[in-house]
């Protein structure tokens, strides 16, 4: 390319949302308006501001598109494939976020609907947004086994049986309640925090907290 060759090249970011919803692991998905993707389902996403970063315009979108901010964010991948966007040259920087399913949902007039979608029986989806999918599902199941990541899908407080789900939910798989416990307890990464919760037909269980609401690196599974 001579030096007064002008790119015609729009980096954009596009963001995997995930929760554990109805015992579902659920992405987060916009339905679309415009042409040619109208009525097609997508993650958040849109184009990097000259003032900002790809993390900035991410935390940016998440809020504007879908009412979420606050969250667990971790970049995932560049996806550069030429004909990825029907309308013009768009590089995506893709991330993938946590969220407990408390969160209330809301969208913008651009956009027709704003929902959890269970990863099993996603839509069709816009753009390269299926490939994006399988990225961050296989990234989330690789760092659910050697981080302490778990802590951004629960509530402050939980059970061991709310954590075990998760894993169990998120990795497609059954895990064994004893031994499950004894690990998780043996790496002092929570802690009870003194209550048990009640109103249960079994007798109350135990609630803990994560020591530390932050990625931390540590083999779990």
């Amino acid at each position: 390319m001579s030096p007064s060759t002008k790119q015609s090249i729009v980096v954009a970011v596009d963001t995997v949302i995930f929760t554990v919803k109805d015992d579902q692991l659920c992405a987060l998905l916009i339905q679309m308006k415009k042409k040619p993707y109208t009525g097609l389902w997508a993650f958040p996403g849109g184009r990097v501001e000259d003032a900002e970063t790809t993390e900035q315009t991410a935390i940016r979108i998440l809020k504007e598109q879908t009412g979420v901010s606050n969250i667990y964010l971790e970049q995932l991948k560049t996806f550069d494939a030429i004909d990825r966007d029907q309308l013009e040259r768009v590089i995506s920087v893709a991330s993938f976020a946590l969220i407990s399913d408390t969160v209330q949902l809301k969208t913008s007039d651009k956009y027709a609907d704003v929902k959890w979608w269970p990863v099993k029986k996603l839509p069709e989806l816009a753009y390269d947004h299926k490939i994006i999918a399988k990225e961050a599902i296989t990234r989330l199941k690789s760092r659910l086994q050697y981080t302490n990541i778990a802590w951004s899908l629960l509530p402050d407080e939980f059970t061991l049986t709310d954590l075990q789900r998760v894993y169990e939910i998120i990795l497609d798989t059954t895990v064994d309640k004893r031994n499950f416990r004894k690990r998780i307890l043996a790496l002092d990464l929570i802690v009870p925090v003194g209550k048990k919760r009640g109103g249960e037909a079994n007798r109350p269980a135990e609630l803990y907290k994560f020591k530390h609401r932050k990625l931390e690196y540590v083999e779990i599974m």
